[in-house]
Formats: C-alpha cells, structure tokens, sequence
C-alpha cells in the first residue's frame, strides 16, 4: 500500500434507520399502500383517496427498466455481495482496490447497536445473478482480515468469522448518473400522466436521499403550482 487516510464518519444501520423512516412518514400523515404497477399509470389509481392521482413520484430503481410508461433503458444492475459477521475489528476501513479484479473491492463497515459488522464487496456490471457466490464470499473474507487483522484472533483465519448471514444485491445504477427529473407520459387510455422521476441511485442511495428528496419536493411543487394556475 503506496499511502491512505483516515477521518471520522458515520455508519448507518439500515435495519434501525429504515423503520425511523416510515415512523417519519407515518408522523406526517403518509398512507401506505400495496399494489402491482405494470404500467406507471397504474400508480395513479392507489391514492388512499380513492381519487386518481395526480402525479406520481417514481422512485422503483431497476424496475424502471422494464416498467411499461418508463422503460429508462440506462438502468443496469451492479450485483454486489456482502458477508454479515459479528466481529468489531474496532475500525472501519477500505481501500481503492484489490488483487482480486477491478470488479471486486474490500471494505469493513461496523454498524451500531448490534447491527454487526460488513465485510465487501464487489461492484459486478450487468450481472443479475442474486445467489451467493462462495468462492467470492471466501475472498472478501480473507481480504478483511489481511486489512484488518483485528477482526480475528492473532494467528486465526476465516474459521474464526461469526458469520450471521451472507447477502446479495443488486444496485440500480444508471448511464448517464442520477435521474431526478419531472416528465410527462401518456397512458395506456391516452391521458397524460405527470412523472417525478427520481432513480439511478446506484449504491450511494443513502447518501443521496435527502437531496435528492429535496429535489423531488421542488419538482412536485412546481407541478401542483401550474396546476392551480391552470
């Protein structure tokens, strides 16, 4: 290793920071709702009103490749695989590549209270496969543990990995970068149907969230606006 840097940051721990979400939206008078949406016009008929939407915000990542009224042809997935353990190493750490391809990474993420600790990764283009690769799973592994030997006891290898779980993803990355734009579609009868589109997050979706919601808010706003100055 030529050089590197340290700093202080944060970790989120999703499975606590996602439910405070949706306490947030519940706070705020956000109904929820469940329903199948092949065509983006679809979405227009689950206001918990009853009433038809008046504009839809879509936020449906890969799906937007395929769903009909969208089909952004720039999106593609980036599978990346991950394995859960509950060794605390005490820091977290990555560096800006491996010896394993340009298609792999290392990197050491302790979330808080209890959430475990993340060893990664990879970052593989185009590829759908959401099945663990073992072998894979062996290398991320042994990486960690040769960047952070503190995650294990001296002279210990893999063996010595609490493993809670392995995981699969598969992030919605899009040509071209983030997507967050306001477009008119026509539905499957011929009415237009106004779009918020905000996708293409690709794996930096929580660091983006609040601007992007930001932005969406301004668009959404500027609709309804020149929908009552009609």
């Amino acid at each position: 290793m030529d050089g590197g840097t340290s700093f202080t940051s944060v970790c989120i721990n999703t499975a606590i920071y996602l439910p405070w979400l949706v306490s947030q939206c519940l706070k705020n008078g956000v109904n929820f709702r469940r329903g199948v949406v092949k065509h983006i016009a679809d979405a227009t008929l689950l206001h918990h009103s009853g009433e038809k939407a008046d504009l839809v915000v879509n936020c449906t990542g890969l799906f937007s490749l395929f769903m009909e009224g969208v089909q952004d042809k720039n999106m593609y997935p980036a599978r990346g695989q991950i394995v859960l353990v509950r060794n605390d190493p005490g820091i977290m750490a990555t560096t800006s590549g491996t010896d394993d391809g340009d298609d792999e990474a290392v990197y050491i993420m302790h979330r808080a209270a209890g959430g475990g600790c993340i060893l990664g990764g990879c970052l593989q283009a185009d590829k759908w496969d959401s099945a663990v690769d073992p072998n894979l799973a062996v290398r991320i592994m042994k990486r960690a543990i040769a960047l952070t030997p503190g995650l294990v006891s001296e002279g210990k290898g893999i063996e010595a990995l609490d493993v809670i779980r392995h995981g699969v993803g598969l992030r919605p990355m899009r040509k071209g970068g983030i997507r967050t734009e306001r477009e008119v579609v026509k539905g499957p009868d011929g009415n237009a149907i106004k779009v918020v589109h905000s996708i293409g997050h690709g794996g930096y979706g929580y660091q983006t969230s609040w601007g992007c919601a930001a932005a969406v808010a301004k668009l959404v706003d500027e609709s309804v606006a020149e929908k009552a100055r009609l």
